[in-house]
């Protein structure tokens, strides 16, 4: 049977920052706030207690979830579609079939280009968005990807 392929390594470091700036910019403030509620409404101890233990099990999500995410994610290119799989507390493998496929994106966000990655998009004719991500590949690999699955996808079926 045909192993996923998996990210590339470099793809832990892109979780991990994320992963420090959702916990930065999201939910710190979002836990400071709440304190501060607590605070108000409860008692000055009671705010800042429930602040300061929340916002040590958010630091410790932040350290331990990534390495799993990266460790669950990996895509399979087969003859007639492509298998992404992916996810921690709930396991998910997205199937989507090459002769559904309209047209394949490559991307890149900040913290992508700086490290070097890209993710590929897939999309189909849904037209809720893009069927199926691809994080955390070099960009040679997510440019080969993308142009394989275009090869790949089927001819013009007139949608």
């Amino acid at each position: 049977m045909q192993e996923y392929t998996p990210l590339d390594q470099r793809a832990r470091l892109l979780f991990y920052l994320q992963a420090i700036s959702r916990l930065m910019f999201l939910w710190l403030p979002m836990v400071a706030i709440m304190a501060g509620v607590l605070v108000a409404l409860v008692s000055v101890v009671g705010g800042l207690v429930a602040g300061a233990v929340l916002s040590f099990l958010l630091f410790l999500a932040a350290v331990w979830f990534p390495s799993l995410a990266f460790d669950r994610w990996g895509y399979m290119v087969r003859a007639d579609e492509v298998l992404i799989t992916h996810g921690v507390l709930v396991r998910r493998v997205t199937a989507i079939p090459v002769s559904r496929i309209q047209h394949v994106d490559t991307r890149q966000g900040l913290i992508e280009q700086w490290i070097g990655l890209a993710r590929v998009k897939v999309f189909t004719a849904s037209g809720i968005g893009g069927d199926g991500v691809i994080p955390g590949l070099a960009l040679e690999d997510a440019e080969d990807l993308r142009d394989r699955l275009v090869s790949l996808g089927g001819g013009d079926d007139g949608v």
